[in-house]
């Protein structure tokens, strides 16, 4: 047989003619696979709008914080502090963070254990701080579900394709590589879609885990601010009665 000949045979074999682009490959495959790669296709979407979506939250979020924390760089007093925090957004996380340590200074008014008032007020601060945190975080955790089940699912997708596959050529009776290639090709589409999933969701998972870590890291500084300044107004009016 000549060499100009073999082209024609593998063509009548239904071999390289094939069109094997991805839309191809999607249309050829079993019901199954076609179902786990629009899942996957699904999360990858899931993961763009969280990164887009959640992203721009972070980054607004880190720089009103940023803003608030200068403003209250140089007060003296808690009284300055909180006046100045009243002219924030009513959604400032600052702002609720001084409404705490106001609230829990007006509880303790009559107390005469100073210890125990800044005790209480910082362990408020800390759980405020925990709360803001969580709230920050939500949306990690379908991020953290896309990065885990996304390779599970291709590799899942591609062990099926691959067994139809082998089915497709024990009842063909043939192992021609022309012949098995595609359908070969075609299950292993699942896995790296699977993959294209998977990456771009734990990169971005962990930006958002450092950028919240961040963030809460300022929050603290802010509650560790207000405790000082609750504790010096405290020492300050005892010293004044003792006098």
């Amino acid at each position: 047989m000549s060499l100009q000949q073999e082209p024609n045979l593998l063509t009548a074999q239904g071999g390289f003619d094939q069109d094997l682009s991805i839309c191809s490959m999607y249309q050829h495959t079993d019901m199954v696979v076609k179902v786990v790669m629009l899942v996957l296709i699904v999360a990858s979407i899931i993961t763009c709008a969280l990164f887009f979506s959640k992203g721009i939250e972070l980054i607004g979020a880190y720089q009103q914080l940023r803003k608030e924390q200068q403003k209250l760089s140089k007060v003296k007093s808690l009284d300055d502090a909180v006046e100045i925090a009243a002219t924030f957004k009513k959604t400032s996380f600052t702002r609720k963070l001084y409404d705490e340590v106001v609230a829990k200074k007006t509880l303790s008014a009559g107390s005469n254990d100073l210890n125990g008032t800044k005790d209480r007020a910082s362990f408020r601060l800390e759980r405020v701080v925990a709360s803001i945190s969580r709230y920050m975080g939500r949306g990690n955790g379908y991020l953290a579900t896309i990065v885990a089940i996304s390779p599970f699912i291709g590799l899942f997708g591609t062990v099926w394709g691959i067994m139809n596959s082998f089915i497709g050529i024990a009842h063909s009776q043939t192992t021609n590589l022309v012949v098995v290639a595609p359908g070969i090709a075609e299950a292993l589409l699942a896995t790296t879609i699977g993959l294209v999933a998977a990456i771009p969701a734990v990169v971005i998972y962990n930006l958002f885990a450092r950028m919240i870590n961040t963030y809460r890291g300022q929050l603290g500084d802010v509650a560790a601010q207000a405790t000082v300044l609750l504790g010096r107004d405290l020492d300050l009016a005892d010293s004044k009665k003792e006098r």
